[in-house]
């Protein structure tokens, strides 16, 4: 076992929180799920009846300039989970360590029997804001191994038994970087690419056993202080673009002058888990507003 906590299942006969019931008796694992993008998919899927497996490091990485999410926002994430009718397992995980994956995917079977769904959200987008010849060898590795590696060590952990089950929902959380290039992120740029890709390969190794694979690519998502996100603060500062004015110099490369809200991508996410799409593997849902169809 990998760390963490947990309280008792929903209770026999209740429903999620006012909001639907799509993922009913379902059981969703999210990395990444401290705070921004996978707090807000955590808590939709709550309010659509699933049982969730949350994991994030949670701390610091030696190499990322800025602080990840801690164990305290870990269990608020949780928290507001089980207050929308969800029971909740959480477990620290480094996207890193594939044995701590496969250790926290044993915890979920044990405890809830299967997963139905697998959200790849943990990333970084630093250390970036340099041009590539200026990259560190140890830096370039850092972001292709939380990034890309991280996705590929958590379909290694779940991916079998989804397809040994023969159904399930992966979700890669991606990013416009991984349809466009941005200037002075090549790590960053090339992990989310190499994600997409990996996307689509997994989709058509696992379609003849129902298991779906999907890739979702968020724009210039809003620092929602509900979330507790950062991450567009995080790349104003890599780009030297200072931080209280980041939001309006970002919503000025929307096509429809608005930030994507990190709601934005739970809905797309969850449409993407749900039954919904069944239709739907190897697929690369943009939502930016636009931006990537300039």
């Amino acid at each position: 076992m990998s760390g963490g906590g947990d309280d008792g299942r929903r209770p026999s006969g209740s429903g999620a929180a006012p909001g639907g019931v799509r993922l009913a008796g379902r059981t969703a694992l999210i990395t990444g799920a401290a705070r921004g993008l996978g707090r807000a998919c955590a808590v939709r899927f709550a309010r659509e009846g699933a049982d969730l497996v949350l994991l994030d490091v949670p701390g610091e990485l030696p190499g990322v300039p800025y602080p990840l999410g801690s164990a305290s926002q870990l269990a608020h994430t949780a928290e507001l989970c089980r207050e929308a009718g969800a029971a909740v397992l959480t477990r620290r995980a480094d996207v890193r360590d594939l044995v701590a994956l496969e250790a926290a995917a044993d915890d979920a079977e044990e405890r809830f029997g299967r997963i139905d769904v697998l959200v790849n959200n943990a990333g970084i987008a630093a250390p970036s804001g340099r041009p590539a010849h200026e990259i560190g060898e140890a830096e370039w590795q850092l972001m292709i191994d939380v990034d890309l590696g991280g996705a590929w060590r958590a379909i290694r952990a779940v991916g079998g038994r989804m397809v040994a089950q023969g159904s399930g929902s992966i979700v890669n959380i991606a990013s416009t970087a991984g349809l466009v290039g941005y200037r002075h992120f090549a790590g960053y740029v090339a992990a989310k690419h190499g994600l997409v890709g990996l996307t689509k390969a997994v989709a058509l190794d696992y379609a003849p056993r129902k298991v779906r694979v999907n890739a979702v690519c968020p724009g210039s998502v809003r620092d929602d202080a509900a979330m507790e996100g950062r991450m567009l603060a995080e790349i104003a500062r890599s780009l030297e673009v200072p931080v209280a004015e980041h939001e309006e110099t970002f919503v000025r490369d929307q096509p429809m002058n608005a930030l994507v809200e990190p709601g934005d991508v739970a809905d797309a996410a969850l449409w993407l888990a749900s039954d919904e799409s069944r239709q739907v593997t190897g697929s690369v849902v943009a939502v930016d507003g636009g931006f990537s169809a300039r």
